[in-house]
């Protein structure tokens, strides 16, 4: 790689996923001059994906995988692949010879939130907090516009120590988010403390998840987006190791610091009383729902739906 050396026809290949610390001099013309990013692959790859893998293993022939592919938003291929075992698994463990859709949608759940936990037993008054607070969660997406379509609601516990969750498929690619998009999603992880206020008066520990999710987008938005009036388009975060989990790490004075996070809580705070206020309003849904979830334990996208627009 001297230049000096007459080794033709040899190809060098080498990967990171630290490409930022790579030395200058490794990539000019005549070394590492080429560049291939391997990014997350997009719905079209995620169901070519999931098909390749699919031919492993006996499956049904009506398998809609462009609607697996659409559920697994944001996995790898690596994820992909164990999403299509995990249902070979659950095919055979239920004495069947063939994949169903069924077993594939379970087996996404099972990478994202892990197995359920069968012997879990939460008392009557938790698990009614739990069916209120994942209720808060999927009225809020739904009662706002520019959200991603509720498409499960579960009180199930899972392994990942989740003891519920909403789950939200976008019905295609997703590029850029809006301001009202992101603001809509952090009043969506509100929405599950704010059902818990509302119906119960106190909170639990229920919604850590969701607090730093919705800190997280709060401060991107302020930091590195451009999205507060107050710091126009200046960039008052930088990212660091894109590939090894977006560490970033702040490039302004304490005071400006002091007032990002004074921009953060009134952001999220009044995001939370968006939530609040449309539940307050939808309370006689809130409460159905809820109910319905709490017997059910598990209901699909399109029963929270009807149940939302009856007697409209």
């Amino acid at each position: 790689m001297d230049g000096f050396e007459g080794n033709n026809g040899v190809i060098i290949l080498a990967a990171t996923n630290r490409p930022e610390s790579l030395d200058p001099a490794l990539t000019r013309p005549g070394r590492f001059d080429r560049r291939v990013p391997v990014e997350l692959p997009d719905l079209k790859g995620r169901e070519d994906i999931l098909k390749v893998h699919a031919k492993k293993v006996k499956h049904d022939d009506n398998i809609d995988f462009t609607h697996i592919a659409r559920m697994a938003s944001g996995a790898s291929g690596a994820e992909l692949a164990n999403i299509v075992n995990e249902a070979a698994l659950r095919a055979i463990r239920n004495n069947r010879n063939s994949v169903t859709q069924e077993d594939l949608e379970e087996s996404i759940e099972v990478v994202i939130a892990g197995y359920q936990k069968k012997n879990a037993i939460m008392s009557d008054e938790e698990k009614k907090i739990v069916a209120y607070h994942e209720t808060g969660h999927a009225l809020v997406a739904a009662l706002q516009t520019h959200s991603a379509p509720v498409s499960k609601i579960t009180i199930i516990p899972r392994t990942s120590g989740a003891l519920g969750y909403t789950m939200q498929v976008e019905e295609g690619n997703h590029y850029l988010m809006s301001k009202t998009e992101m603001e809509n999603k952090i009043s969506t992880l509100t929405g599950g403390r704010a059902a818990e206020e509302l119906v119960f008066g106190s909170v639990t520990t229920g919604a850590s998840n969701d607090i730093e999710q919705a800190t997280r987008y709060a401060r991107a938005m302020v930091t590195r987006y451009g999205m507060s009036d107050d710091f126009d388009m200046v960039a008052m975060e930088t990212v660091n190791s894109q590939y090894l989990g977006d560490d970033a790490s702040l490039s302004c004075s304490p005071e400006t610091q002091t007032l990002i996070d004074k921009k953060v809580v009134e952001l999220v705070k009044k995001q939370h009383e968006k939530a609040f206020n449309l539940l307050k309003d939808n309370k006689k849904k809130l409460d159905e729902i809820a109910e319905y979830l709490y017997e059910k334990e598990t209901i699909t996208g399109e029963e929270f739906m009807k149940m939302l627009n009856e007697g409209e």
